[in-house]
């Protein structure tokens, strides 16, 4: 595998033309500021007595300059991200800032559903693209890193740890982690808070950097346990059991551009007959102890009311958005059961085409995405807590019973509330001031990393529960359920 051409040194100097680039850098940026008033897609704010104030006060964010190591370089040579991800080639899909090819729909069943304009073959594993293109759009950016109350740290994580998760070398696993670290701790931004108000995204579980022990049968980097790293956090489509991690969605393929387009798909959506009670899409993990998704599967293909998409390799076309959109399309419920860790995208894809999720496990988004999702479960998911195989047998679950005991009143409002959650569970195009998911993802680190500041200011410690590890967060204890 080609090696990086770019290395990063180990101690903190810099270079003498350091001096001279800042200096340019803010004479540009008083020009713009100057020309602009600082963002020409901000309103004028004023308060009671008619000053002005700054709208984005309390919201600016400052993106760290990365060597191209840990973010360009990967897209360069994205013919290279090939192990861990479900295409040979990712290269495709770092097309239209990270969304995918666009969507030639025409040849669908249903083409009058889907509109070229705002639908992506997006992969999976493209998040930190997208995110790092979101937020160079973002209202509140800024070049002055002494005015920002968060530190955006654009680390292609998860395409990174890809080429080298079954890699036996665990010094060429870490290797990333390790020298993005280093150069972290030289610069003056992370002296201010020592990390605590940086943050870093990931298109991977946030597991997969949480190697605990130096064993090669282990699994993934231990990134997230170097000391550097424990000071920051991470957004991630399925957080870890550590109190530094934040669970963020999974990107589906509807990227609008505009709010009509928002609108109008979930009047298609809303108005869509729907012939089957529920539906399963994935594959069997037969290799997974006590996994329940071999019972939610034998479910499905003995009733009537259900349809099962096979995704096994070679069965179904899983991989083609419109294909898995029009399945869910005709389903009142999607079944969400764990699979190769508690999460999946399909929750998200099946909550855009209005299908109401299934859960039989908190970690699966209860105890998630609690800045996207409503607290009380009961508004927009039906929940079948089950353990394990032996736990369903003992009780003689029957998800169909299950769904089929709900009023129709009930699950109307279900499905009406997953409709009016899908601004929050989307990445809008980079280009639209659309609120989404995104959206919501730098308002909670904002709080986040407010609340040390706070910790700080009272002359608490900040590192006190800041990356502690929460035992009870995948739990089935009612705490989480409430």
């Amino acid at each position: 595998m080609e090696k990086p051409s770019i290395m990063i040194s180990r101690t903190c100097c810099y270079d003498h033309q350091l001096g001279f680039l800042t200096l340019i850098s803010l004479l540009l940026c008083t020009i713009i500021v100057t020309h602009f008033n600082h963002s020409p897609s901000l309103e004028l704010v004023f308060n009671n007595n008619g000053e002005q104030v700054d709208p984005c006060h309390g919201r600016y964010v400052y993106v760290h300059n990365l060597p191209p190591r840990f973010n360009r370089y990967l897209i360069d040579h994205c013919d290279s991200l090939t192990r861990g991800t479900d295409k040979p080639n990712m290269c495709p899909y770092m097309e239209n800032m990270g969304l995918g090819p666009k969507l030639d729909s025409s040849s669908s069943k249903s083409p009058e559903l889907f509109t070229n304009s705002n639908w992506y073959e997006t992969n999976q594993f493209s998040l930190e693209l997208i995110f790092h293109h979101k937020i160079k759009n973002y209202k509140c950016l800024t070049n002055d890193s002494s005015v920002a109350s968060a530190i955006f740290v654009p680390f292609y994580a998860g395409l990174d740890v890809s080429r080298f998760l079954w890699v036996s070398n665990l010094t060429v696993r870490d290797a990333s982690g390790r020298d993005l670290a280093s150069w972290l701790s030289c610069q003056k931004e992370w002296k201010r808070m020592w990390g605590r108000d940086h943050f870093v995204i990931s298109g991977r579980i946030s597991w997969d950097f949480r190697r605990q022990h130096n064993t090669l049968s282990d699994w993934g980097s231990n990134f997230r346990f170097l000391p550097e790293s424990m000071n920051m956090s991470m957004l991630a489509v399925e957080g870890s059991s550590w109190n530094n991690d934040y669970a963020v969605p999974y990107p589906t393929s509807f990227h609008p551009l505009k709010e009509s387009e928002i609108v109008e798909w979930q009047r298609k959506i809303r108005n869509r007959e729907r012939p089957h009670l529920f539906t399963f899409t994935g594959a069997p993990r037969p290799e997974i102890e006590d996994s329940i998704r071999g019972k939610v599967i034998q479910h499905c293909r003995s009733s009537r009311a259900c349809k099962f998409i096979d995704c096994s390799y070679g069965k179904e076309k899983c991989e083609d958005p419109v294909n898995v959109i029009m399945e869910f399309g005709d389903s009142v419920f999607c079944l969400q059961p764990p699979g190769d860790s508690y999460t999946r995208r399909s929750i998200f894809d099946s909550m855009v085409a209005g299908c109401v999720p299934v859960f039989f496990h908190p970690g699966t988004a209860y105890s998630q995405y609690r800045w996207n999702l409503p607290q009380n479960r009961t508004k927009y998911s039906v929940y079948i807590p089950v353990r394990d195989v032996r736990e369903w047998n003992e009780k003689n679950i029957s998800v169909e019973k299950v769904l089929m005991a709900i009023p129709e009143d009930e699950v109307a409002a279900l499905r009406e509330e997953v409709i009016k959650l899908i601004p929050s569970i989307i990445y809008a195009d980079p280009r639209s001031n659309i609120e989404d998911a995104f959206d919501l993802a730098v308002k909670g680190i904002l709080e986040r990393i407010e609340r040390v500041r706070e910790a700080i200011r009272n002359g608490r410690d900040p590192s006190v529960g800041f990356a502690d590890e929460d035992h009870y967060k995948y739990t089935f204890s009612d705490h989480n359920h409430s």
